[in-house]
């Protein structure tokens, strides 16, 4: 009747497709939506694709098949609705969404729509994180937008509502939505609850900075694998502002979302309804006729990275936004994160460089009273539509202030940072750009002395040995979207620099990218990319180079003619997979500066 997976003390009981379309109990659970957007929408698309695939006695085939899952004679006359899941054991991050499709199933039902449930991919970055492994993380999101496409095309379902818990799940869902462009929610895991460790909370984050303690002498074998044990809890997303809760704040934001989706943990009462919810409301859609790129528009994207900015998240948000964009044909470029960085200030005080996890923004009322002091302050379009069929400015209309006294979000008066902490470097070693996430803490500038590595084990490696020390700019090169190939996350060295109490004396340049949980004074993204003939691929131990946040720029001190010489006498390194996944994915992505895209005309 049923899937059971045994983890741990419990029994996970994810009822089939099968069960689901014949059972009484699951049919009438919930009670008919009583939601309903403005009527003045465009017309309906209850069975735009799905009356293709199912309609008429040429597509008996067809109908005989879907019996064979589910279907009873009504449901063919209902708008079918799939519900892409990214449920996967091989992270906690999604070890739970089984379990949320169910409940997005019932919801669609409820709404008076057909699910079909179908799954993705995932992949773990943070077990993946350091080793050859990590290589495949940035591609999964590609893999994971053509899977939901594929499924969607071929299938004829008339909406989809996919729920993603990491990473790489969330734009790639994105990316397919706007593809497709039939209407469509996007749903958020959650976020994980904090471990305890000697009554201190403890994340994910604190376990890869213990490693560069543990390299230092810091602490013993027995403390670091007593964190180890207890700093990951549970199921849901890593538990700061890193990447994943970055995204789903970035989702929400631009419309895609249901209001606070992404401010809410991943196992509670509030995300099953959230779930259900999304469902109902997919079916609105579809009667009403909006789809995805009626919501993803120049302006919500502009709002989601003005939230982005707010929140203090991730550089991997420049990456994401920047595809999602290409994939809804909005005209995006990384200077339109200088432009409205600006004017926006950073206001939460969020790890990794601030002091909370995200679980304590939850308790406060999440990410809508954030928006509605954005949009009071007029940095917010507000004339934006949203997936509840209403304006971001409807939505915020009657959303509540955030406790007196409390202050995981400061307010405008006393921001942690007046203006953006994602701050794009231009300069002779990046003419195409670079990301630094500056949180202000590791100060503005920094001059040091080049030491170069081919590989972040290199790096790594040389930063547990203590080869790497104060006044060190370490370069990690080759690692980027063609050369890695995969552009992997440099969350073990930075951890380790952190680790070793280095945070404030060591910069870090590469063009790769950094994990949300990254900080410190670190630069990735620099392109072109050292593979392609970028000027990192000619930097020598020894060479001066400044980094500088206030003037954005980024200078190796050298002559414009010794670069030249020395870019003269570089070859192109032979690539590192000639066959497979990694080999077709580097011969078709493009720059970090165009989102590290697959399908750039």
């Amino acid at each position: 009747m049923g899937r059971a997976f045994i983890l741990g003390p419990k029994a996970w009981i994810c009822p089939s497709p099968f069960f689901l379309a014949k059972s009484p109990v699951y049919r009438h659970f919930l009670p008919m939506s009583s939601w309903s957007p403005d009527s003045s929408s465009s017309p309906s698309l209850e069975r735009a694709w799905s009356s293709i695939v199912v309609d008429g006695p040429e597509r008996a085939a067809s109908r005989a098949m879907l019996h064979a899952v589910g279907f009873t004679r009504e449901d063919f006359a209902k708008s079918q609705v799939g519900i892409a899941s990214t449920w996967s054991q091989v992270t906690p991050c999604n070890i739970h969404i089984d379990q949320l499709a169910v409940s997005v199933a019932l919801g669609v039902q409820a709404g008076g729509g057909k699910p079909l449930v179908f799954n993705t991919i995932t992949v773990s970055d943070g077990i993946s994180m350091g080793s050859e492994g990590m290589k495949y993380s940035l591609v999964s999101r590609e893999v994971i937008a053509d899977s939901i496409e594929t499924v969607v095309g071929c299938e004829g379902l008339d909406g989809v509502v996919a729920i993603g818990g990491c990473d790489k799940n969330m734009p790639g869902c994105l990316i397919a939505l706007a593809r497709l462009n039939r209407p469509a929610i996007f749903v958020y895991g959650g976020t994980i609850l904090p471990g305890d460790h000697n009554g201190k909370p403890v994340d994910v984050v604190s376990v890869f900075e213990a490693v560069g303690q543990h390299a230092a002498g810091k602490i013993s074998d027995e403390q670091l694998a007593s964190l180890e044990a207890v700093a990951i809890p549970g199921a849901g997303s890593c538990g700061g502002m890193y990447t994943a809760n970055t995204m789903a704040s970035a989702i929400e934001a631009l419309g895609m979302s249901l209001p606070n989706s992404s401010a809410q943990a991943a196992v509670s009462n509030e995300k099953t309804a959230d779930c259900e919810a999304a469902g109902k409301a997919v079916v609105e859609l579809i009667r009403k006729g909006i789809r995805p790129r009626d919501i993803m528009t120049r302006k919500a994207f502009e709002n989601a990275i003005t939230v982005v900015i707010a929140l203090g998240g991730s550089t991997n948000a420049v990456l994401h936004l920047l595809a999602m964009a290409h994939a809804a044909n909005v005209p995006l470029s990384i200077d339109d994160f200088t432009t409205i960085g600006q004017k926006v200030p950073v206001l939460a005080d969020l790890k990794p460089s601030g002091k909370y996890v995200m679980a304590e923004l939850v308790k406060i009322g999440g990410t809508v009273p954030l928006m509605k002091m954005l949009l009071d302050h007029g940095l917010l379009h507000g004339d934006c539509l949203t997936v509840t069929g209403k304006t971001m400015a409807e939505n915020l209309e009657n959303a509540p202030a955030y406790p007196v006294g409390q202050d995981v979000v400061r307010g405008f008066d006393n921001p942690i940072k007046k203006n953006s902490h994602l701050v794009v470097l231009y300069g002779n070693l990046a003419p195409g750009g670079a990301m630094a996430k500056i949180s202000g803490k590791e100060g503005l500038v920094f001059k040091g002395t080049a030491i170069c590595f081919d590989s972040e084990e290199a790096a790594l490696q040389a930063i547990l040995n203590g080869t790497v020390h104060k006044g060190h700019v370490v370069v990690i090169r080759y690692e980027g979207p063609k050369g890695g190939p995969g552009m992997r996350e440099m969350l073990s060295p930075t951890s380790a620099i952190m680790g070793r109490g280095l945070g404030k004396d060591v910069a870090l340049i590469t063009d790769g990218r950094f994990s949300g949980g990254s900080h410190g004074f670190v630069i990735g993204h620099v392109t072109p990319e050292a593979f392609n003939g970028g000027p990192l691929a000619i930097v020598r131990d020894g060479d001066g180079i400044v980094i500088d946040a206030e003037t954005c720029r980024i200078t190796l001190d050298a002559t414009d003619s010794e670069i030249a010489t020395r870019l003269q006498g570089w070859k192109q390194p032979t690539p590192r997979y000639s066959r497979g996944v990694l080999a077709k994915y580097a011969r078709s992505v493009s720059t970090a500066s165009t989102g590290a895209v697959t399908d750039l005309e």
